[in-house]
């Protein structure tokens, strides 16, 4: 299994209810997947660096997942089909890359305390 992180931008006219369904959609389909999401961050509404759609901000969310490499595909072409969707990354974490996410949410952690 390999270590993934997916962000995606939301559209800014949904309402937080809306951005939940999306999120909770788009983990569903990890899950159904034999996924196992390691974290999930929601940032919120953000400014984007440039107008896409004629949209000025979009609702950013981050979810670190393991799986095998098929289900990027899958969660892909699930991002495309979603109106709701402007934006989307999926990378491959190598091992410093997961060392530095797992300090990094140790600090998001011990911050919130």
């Amino acid at each position: 299994m390999n270590n993934y992180e997916t962000v995606f931008i939301l559209t800014p006219v949904l309402s937080d209810a809306q951005v939940e369904e999306a999120v909770k959609k788009f983990e569903d389909l990890l899950t159904s997947n034999n996924c196992e999401i390691v974290s999930k961050e929601n940032w919120g509404l953000k400014k984007l660096a440039y107008p896409i759609q004629l949209k000025k901000n979009g609702f950013y969310t981050l979810i670190e997942f393991k799986g095998e490499g098929t289900v990027v595909a899958d969660l892909e072409t699930a991002y495309k089909r979603d109106e709701r969707v402007i934006r989307y990354l999926t990378t491959k974490l190598d091992k410093h890359a997961v060392e530095y996410a797992v300090t990094r949410r140790a600090k998001l952690k011990s911050a919130k305390a």
